[in-house]
């Protein structure tokens, strides 16, 4: 009993910390490319280990979003962008 209750926490634990990374790669993106008007989200979606799916979409409302950018990230364990395809720059 007790190790499927460490075993739920660690899995909590996990699923927190890739929140987290996912947030800081959000935010690293947003600082190098700018704040681009009317920006809707920044999807971050995990593809395999440290390799990661960037699409930043912009629009007034979810009928008419559209993906302004898209990037393939390797990121390290904390969340900083080490290799990006194609590159980040600054747009906005």
């Amino acid at each position: 009993m007790q190790t499927q209750q460490q075993d739920g926490q660690l899995a909590d634990l996990e699923k927190q910390d890739h929140q987290e990374r996912k947030a800081e790669i959000a935010k690293y993106v947003l600082v190098t490319l700018g704040h681009p008007d009317n920006l809707y989200n920044v999807q971050v979606r995990r593809l395999w280990k440290d390799h990661y799916r960037v699409n930043v979409l912009i629009g007034p409302d979810a009928t008419s979003v559209t993906c302004a950018h898209s990037y393939f990230l390797v990121a390290d364990g904390d969340g900083a962008i080490i290799a990006s395809t194609p590159s980040i720059t600054r747009q906005y």
